[in-house]
Formats: C-alpha cells, sequence, structure tokens
C-alpha cells in the first residue's frame, strides 16, 4: 500500500539501494544524489501516471558522483 515495506525489505539484500519514491523531485534524487537501484512506489498513494512518470524520470536520471560518492560507498560497506 505505502511502499514502505517494500523498500524496507528490499534494502535487505546486498547491492540493493531502493528509494521510496511519491514525487518527481525524489524520483530524480534518489538516483542523482544516492544512486538508488530499485524503485519502490506506493500503490495507495501514486495514480499509474504518476507512477510511469516516476519510473521514467527515475530510469533517467544518471547518479551525480562527486560529494555523494562517498556516502553510497559507505551504504554499500554497511551491508
Amino acid at each position: 500500500g505505502s511502499g514502505q515495506g517494500m523498500c524496507m525489505r528490499a534494502n535487505k539484500f546486498s547491492h540493493i539501494r531502493a528509494a521510496l519514491v511519491y514525487n518527481d523531485e525524489i524520483a530524480k534524487l534518489s538516483r542523482e544524489h544516492n544512486d538508488a537501484n530499485v524503485i519502490c512506489i506506493g500503490s495507495r498513494f501514486a495514480s499509474s501516471e504518476n507512477a510511469i512518470k516516476w519510473i521514467n524520470i527515475f530510469i533517467n536520471t544518471q547518479f551525480s558522483e562527486g560529494r555523494h560518492r562517498q556516502r553510497v560507498d559507505k551504504i554499500s560497506q554497511s551491508t
């Protein structure tokens, strides 16, 4: 329903960086700043149109590297 449980479960697997996406900006930032590789969208809080839009934003956004690389590396080490 909310997508939160799906996201929490997905992040238990090594090399998974799942993000709960609920708007355009979060779809972009989850990839750009956190290099998320799995998108989670709550079915109770998103229309089909928004979900498709967020998926397209997510897959078409590149990781910006730079200062964000250190954070992603720390996340990867802790799993």
